[in-house]
């Protein structure tokens, strides 16, 4: 196991945290992480983990893709691979990961859930999953932006 730890310098430290946890850090933590890091350039830092592994996803590739964000970087990492212990939001993306961060016991100014569909999920056409995709990319793009917007001005975490 490959420890995961975010570079964090002197620059960013004083940075807003977030971290995204979903079951296999495949589809929707690594979608809301990178739609963070696009929303908020150089103003936070937004990471994602899985509750185990998984492996990169091409219809996250080409939806992402489809907004500017290159995922083909992508590595998927699993929540006991995290060094870093602290965070000021937490956001669990799927139904298991409240009781994986539970018993990790990360430090967080704050955690919640949301509930969110995994497209991966989804069968029938090509057409049909990656629309599934999307309308998560595009979901995740409008709650990250409210959500984190307050965060990253120096807000409370808990508005």
């Amino acid at each position: 196991m490959q420890p995961y730890a975010s570079r964090i310098d002197e620059a960013t430290s004083k940075l807003p945290s977030v971290l995204f946890v979903c079951s296999m850090n495949s589809v929707r933590s690594p979608m809301a992480a990178a739609l963070a890091r696009q929303a908020f350039p150089g103003r936070i830092i937004a990471r994602s983990v899985g509750v185990e592994g998984g492996k990169a996803d091409q219809f996250v590739h080409e939806v992402m893709e489809e907004v500017g964000i290159d995922m083909s970087i992508h590595t998927p990492h699993i929540l006991d691979e995290l060094v870093a212990n602290h965070f000021d939001l937490v956001i669990t993306l799927s139904d298991d990961a409240p009781g994986a961060v539970e018993r990790k016991g990360l430090e967080a100014g704050a955690v919640e859930h949301w509930d969110v569909d995994d497209p991966s999920l989804v069968e029938g056409s090509r057409d049909l999953v990656l629309n599934a995709y999307r309308e998560l990319r595009d979901s995740l793009q409008r709650r990250v932006r409210e959500r984190l917007e307050p965060l990253v001005a120096g807000g409370s975490q808990n508005q």
